[in-house]
């Protein structure tokens, strides 16, 4: 048989690796972000409230800084603005996982299998984990930044329309659209060097905690690779991502919620770095860690779900454990 007709005899993960990789990562990844968007959505309003930048530009002169904590800002959203507006933002939501978990879990797996490479044992240094964890997040968050501004602005639409302001947007395309026509291409990356700092960060926790856990594991307990090993490792990057993760998610969220003028550029702050010395100066350092709760709460088990339905899905599929 020929190379070419072997090569199309083969089963899809083998014929073509990367693209399997992206497509299963990129399903695991919609199912992890339907189930726990909600978290998602909380996290992002306690992350722009008291926020001391619009109070000194005289934006929100008036208006008290409710503070209700994870449990009351969700059953306010739902009270206000109906139970469906917990999942407001969920589409472009699961666009940028598409993208993004599509991208940085193809790219680490190249990464540690072809760029960096594994020890004698099999097993993957952490500080190359490290390397190939904040890279690759880097890398696939830079590529989904469009959809990740899109999600937050949507976010906020229930709370505009409450405050009496116009909304923004009709829709998913109508948002990427007007950004696209006030911004140019720049306006749909807006915010993205603090997102992708954010996204280095979250995989330094993420995909360099599950791997490291896991491998650790497999090789120093009587643990095998099943389920329980997956739980287990998941948990314990689900952690660390939040931790690592979060003061830089509080800067992108209020970077690209922040109103803009013509030229697209932003009317409170001017970098990644003054909305973390305005952040840290009117509201102390622990207001880096708004939203904390419900982003661990998140993020624990959004890996749980990811991780395991990943795994699965390989394994139907025929490829090999992460």
């Amino acid at each position: 048989m020929l190379p070419a007709e072997e090569e199309k005899s083969l089963p899809l993960p083998e014929g073509w690796p990367r693209a399997s990789k992206f497509a299963l990562s990129a399903c695991a990844a919609a199912v992890a972000e339907l189930v726990t968007f909600p978290l998602d959505l909380t996290k992002t309003r306690l992350q722009v409230q008291g926020e001391a930048a619009v109070h000194r530009s005289g934006a929100a002169a008036g208006e008290p800084a409710p503070y209700r904590g994870m449990l009351r800002t969700a059953a306010g959203i739902v009270q206000e603005e109906g139970l469906l507006k917990l999942w407001q933002g969920a589409t472009p939501a699961i666009y940028r996982h598409i993208v993004y978990s599509g991208v940085r879990m193809v790219a680490y797996e190249h990464l540690r299998d072809s760029v960096l490479g594994r020890a004698e044992d099999e097993s993957f240094p952490f500080w190359k984990a490290v390397v190939g964890g904040m890279s690759a997040g880097a890398i696939g968050q830079f590529f989904a930044s469009p959809t990740d501004l899109v999600k937050v602005q949507m976010q906020m639409e229930g709370k505009r329309k409450l405050e009496g302001k116009p909304l923004r947007f009709r829709g998913v395309h109508h948002a990427f659209m007007k950004i696209l026509s006030e911004g140019g291409i720049r306006g749909l990356w807006a915010g993205w060097v603090p997102n992708v700092q954010r996204a280095a960060l979250v995989n330094m926790g993420d995909l360099t905690t599950y791997d490291s856990v896991k491998h650790f594991l497999l090789l120093n307990t009587p643990l095998v690779d099943n389920s329980v090993t997956h739980s287990v490792a998941s948990a314990c990057s689900g952690l660390v991502a939040a931790v690592l993760g979060t003061p830089a998610d509080v800067v992108k969220t209020r970077i690209m919620n922040q109103p803009r003028d013509n030229q697209g550029r932003g009317l409170l702050y001017k970098s990644s770095m003054d909305c973390l010395i305005q952040t840290v100066q009117g509201e102390g350092f622990m207001s880096l860690y708004k939203g904390f709760i419900p982003t661990w709460m998140r993020m624990a088990p959004w890996s749980l779900v990811f991780w395991l339905t990943y795994e699965q899905i390989r394994r139907i599929c025929g490829v090999s454990s992460f």
